[in-house]
């Protein structure tokens, strides 16, 4: 018998997706703040401290699980969404940018997901929202976007957020797989990863890909996805200061060439 609230739910939309889902009196989904969208009378919300379920436990517990969110860039603080009236009710949450939800049964999937960690969107009362630390020396150094990652614990629904198409690979056991930091989405803890340096001084210096990369090794699962956040957010910054640099440090000398040079 699942721990967790035991939840409905159905993904709408096609490029900007939101997650509707459906409590019976009683039951509660956790979400971050920010990823709201609409409720039915008869929901009520909660601001909880914390990371979702242990809310029984002493203070100390709850500051030093607080503490881990805020090393994953998320709030201190999580919002709860209960049905107290009759019958049943629907809350949404929407997606941040345009991409696809990925909807996760974690008793399906070994009980815990590791993630980016501003991936994740909404779950089940009950899901733990940790921190997952690598524990590689490479690793913690040069890691990026993947270093400090956050772990969903339970036995419930959980929903993570992925940029533009979102690939589901399944890895046998010691099978490899190379990857951008950023284009990891989420892996089964039976998945092994770790940081490579790319290697070469033209890749290093005009590859304008970065020097590290991601290496996952199966058994597991992994959902990959093809626009990381911080891809398009530099994309934008990069055209917002006159759509020269692309990436690699030719880009000033272009601008120089280009007699743009500032």
């Amino acid at each position: 018998m699942r721990s967790n609230h035991e939840i409905d739910y159905q993904i709408f939309g096609e490029e900007m997706q939101y997650v509707e889902v459906e409590l019976d009196p009683n039951e509660t989904a956790i979400a971050e703040a920010g990823s709201f969208m609409m409720m039915d009378d008869g929901i009520q919300m909660e601001t909880i401290f914390g990371d979702g379920r242990k809310q029984d436990s002493g203070i100390f517990s709850k500051l030093l699980s607080a503490g881990k969110r805020v090393l994953t860039g998320e709030s201190l603080f999580m919002t709860t969404y209960t049905n107290v009236g009759q019958g049943k009710k629907r809350v949404s949450f929407a997606s941040p940018y345009p991409g696809k939800i990925i909807a996760l049964d974690l008793e399906k999937l070994g009980n815990r997901i590791v993630c980016q960690k501003d991936s994740f969107l909404c779950a089940a009362k009950g899901i733990a929202v940790g921190i997952e630390f690598q524990k590689r020396l490479g690793t913690g150094l040069f890691g990026g976007e993947g270093f400090i990652m956050q772990k969903l614990e339970g036995d419930g629904m959980a929903f993570v957020h992925a940029g533009g198409h979102v690939l589901q690979r399944e890895l046998q056991p010691g099978e490899m797989l190379k990857i951008d930091t950023g284009c990891i989405v989420a892996f089964t803890k039976g998945v092994d990863y770790d940081i490579q340096f790319v290697g070469g001084i033209k890749n290093t210096l005009f590859g304008g890909e970065g020097v590290f990369f991601a290496t996952l090794r199966g058994p597991g699962t992994v959902w990959i996805q093809t626009l990381p956040i911080s891809r398009l957010a530099g994309r934008i910054l990069s055209y917002s200061r006159g759509g020269k640099e692309q990436g690699s440090i030719l880009g000033g000398l272009g601008n120089l060439l280009d007699g743009d040079g500032r």
